[in-house]
């Protein structure tokens, strides 16, 4: 059995690079739904402060209308109070009517899978929507 020497170390040396392999995968994953959860909780936030960007003058006509560039300062001023705001890839905020949408981009650079796959990265992209809400 002298030709079966060191057959072992390799099979615990393929089972580490193995190991390291779902470790840096499951890491990264859990890194990138973290992102998203922050993120979403960004554009809901700044969705919902953009849809308080009524025409002050349609308004006290009887009318809600959004006044487009108003909404876009809400919703910056409302991002910019977030310290990871700054680093995003992207940020839309988009007037449909009455109803808002911020959609926010960015993107989580591998980790430990970067040891396997270097310069590739997860994109996280999230959408919110919101719109004022009529009341007597």
């Amino acid at each position: 059995m002298k030709h079966e020497r060191g057959s072992i170390m390799l099979w615990v040396l393929g089972l580490c690079v193995a190991l390291l392999f779902l470790g840096g995968l499951s890491l990264d994953l859990w890194r990138a739904a973290g992102n998203r959860h922050e993120l979403a909780a960004m554009a809901d936030a700044a969705a919902t402060a953009a849809a308080n960007g009524v025409d002050v003058q349609q308004l006290r006509a009887g009318n809600v209308v959004l006044d487009p560039a108003r909404v876009r300062r809400l919703a910056l001023a409302t991002l910019s109070t977030y310290p990871h705001a700054r680093a995003l890839d992207a940020v839309t905020v988009e007037v449909h009517g009455t109803t808002v949408t911020v959609t926010l981009a960015d993107h989580v650079a591998f980790s430990l899978l970067g040891v396997f796959m270097p310069g590739h990265r997860f994109d996280v992209v999230v959408h919110a929507s919101a719109a004022p809400r009529e009341q007597p």
